[in-house]
């Protein structure tokens, strides 16, 4: 057998590096990989919502857009600094590797944000990403007004419908479910939010367990029979910096005092928790920390706090399991948690342990 030498072989390899270097030139620049999404979905309009505007990105990694959406249930409504009364701005994260010609489908988190907040934040837009890093989920972050509080007005007045929570459950889930890659059953889809998000999240999964089979709150209003809470509320309804035009005290739930309370204790989700068994069940709090430093803060996280406890009273007195998140002073959940409300470290903590325990019942790929 006659042995080649190594000059001999070098040789032969640089011939075959020169052919497969020509071959590629025939052949053009290399494909991009399956899951180098270029464009966003293009949106089709549907089930009560018009397309004011197809998605676009918010940033170069091409995770998250965003898109405008107008909708019969909630025509008009109270808005913040910048937002455009009637247009709802509507935040998606995809999962990394998203397809939408694949066959490939995915499960949905619902997102809602708290008060006064806006559905595109850099804060919920931070939330979705991080926690989703490698993970076949997508979440959808949608409008839910300065003061909309997730629930159809008892007194809209002269606004016109304000039906949130039709808006959200009979319009936009099966908008998404149309237009993206979603796994459209209760088994694909999950609910969580921020303070009135976490209201939201426990109100629409009571009124709806046939939609989600997950649901979270962080840092929630969750006792609307609490006289606080309601003074928040009734608050959040006669302060224009949480949105213009104003609302009188009875718009959403309607009068706050008995014997005229009815709606305020029916939409209360800490009482109404039997129609949450079989569900997964997540709450998260701090107790305020340091009530001398940032004392609105710490105190609104201390009341909300407390909804949670109450909450998780009826949950196990209804024999619900339930996962409390109950992190005191915030020392030993997260770096720069301080215990208090809305603090992005806290939160996003909360957003990646949540991740975590519905990617475990989910189904995904």
């Amino acid at each position: 057998m006659k042995i080649l030498s190594r000059a001999v072989l070098r040789g032969w390899a640089a011939t075959l590096t020169g052919l497969v270097a020509t071959f590629g030139m025939l052949l053009g620049p290399a494909a991009p990989a399956a899951h180098a999404v270029t464009a966003p979905p293009h949106f089709a309009n549907g089930f009560g919502l018009t397309v004011v505007s197809q998605p676009k990105w918010v940033d170069a990694n091409r995770r998250t857009f965003v898109i405008t959406v107008k909708s019969t249930q909630v025509p008009v409504y109270d808005v913040l600094k910048d937002q455009v009364s009637g247009e709802h701005v509507v935040m998606v994260t995809l999962p990394e590797g998203y397809d939408g010609t694949a066959g490939t489908r995915y499960p949905v988190l619902y997102d809602l944000h708290g008060s006064p907040e806006y559905p595109n934040s850099s804060r919920y837009q931070a939330l979705a990403e991080r926690s989703t890093k490698g993970v076949p989920l997508i979440t959808v972050t949608p409008n839910g007004g300065a003061r909309g509080w997730y629930t159809n007005w008892v007194h809209p007045d002269s606004r016109g419908r304000q039906n949130w929570e039709s808006f959200h459950l009979d319009e936009l889930i099966p908008f998404v479910d149309a237009n993206l890659k979603t796994i459209p059953t209760r088994e694909g889809r999950a609910i969580t939010g921020h303070s009135m998000g976490g209201f939201g999240a426990f109100h629409y999964a009571e009124d709806r367990p046939g939609l989600f089979s997950y649901v979270g709150s962080f840092s929630g209003v969750l006792d609307l029979q609490n006289p606080l809470l309601r003074a928040a509320v009734v608050g959040s309804e006669l302060l224009p910096n949480i949105g213009t035009p104003t609302a009188a005290p009875d718009a959403i739930f309607g009068p706050p005092v008995w014997p005229l309370d009815g709606a305020w204790n029916k939409a209360s989700a800490a009482q109404n928790v039997g129609t949450l068994r079989g569900m997964g069940v997540a709450m998260y709090a701090g107790n305020g920390g340091d009530l001398t430093d940032n004392p609105v803060l710490a105190v609104a996280e201390k009341v909300d706090r407390q909804s949670a406890v109450t909450t998780a009273a009826h949950l196990k007195a209804a024999g619900i399991p339930y996962r409390f998140a109950d992190y005191g002073d915030g020392s030993t959940w997260a770096r720069g948690c301080n215990g208090k409300h809305a603090q992005d470290p806290c939160l996003q903590a909360d957003m990646n342990d949540f991740v975590k325990l519905i990617m475990k019942r989910l189904r995904h790929p």
